[in-house]
């Protein structure tokens, strides 16, 4: 477990890169949830979560009539080598689903955000702001 800063620093709709354990990580803050991301891109290992920020994405399926949408707005991230667009959240790959990135665990304890490699499928930490 690594602390990597305070609530404070991580206001809602930012991210910024930490170091835990020797590895960058990204941490983002999503409608008051922080996330964790490993900064390496399954592509060719770009700095994914050194995009200027994050997005949403368009969709289209049967079930709107195949008419494009935007969705998760502030929840995408594209990596700036290439452009390969991945769900903060989930860490999945938008082009590629079966690719999933490392996720780390990021908690609150008082006003401190602490990062650790994720061991279990809990849901993200309340940034409390």
């Amino acid at each position: 477990m690594t602390v990597v800063g305070t609530v404070a620093d991580f206001p809602e709709g930012t991210h910024r890169i930490v170091s835990v354990e020797g590895r960058e990580v990204g941490v983002f803050n999503i409608g008051g949830r922080l996330y964790g991301l490993l900064n390496r891109c399954a592509h060719m290992g770009g700095p994914v979560c050194a995009a200027r920020r994050t997005t949403g994405t368009l969709v289209a399926d049967a079930e709107g009539r195949w008419l494009p949408r935007w969705e998760h707005e502030g929840e995408i991230v594209a990596c700036p080598w290439h452009g390969l667009e991945y769900h903060v959240p989930s860490g999945r790959c938008l082009a590629y689903p079966e690719i999933v990135l490392r996720r780390y665990d990021v908690v609150v304890e008082g006003e401190d955000v602490i990062v650790s490699p994720a061991s279990t499928r809990r849901p993200p930490a309340a940034s409390g702001r």
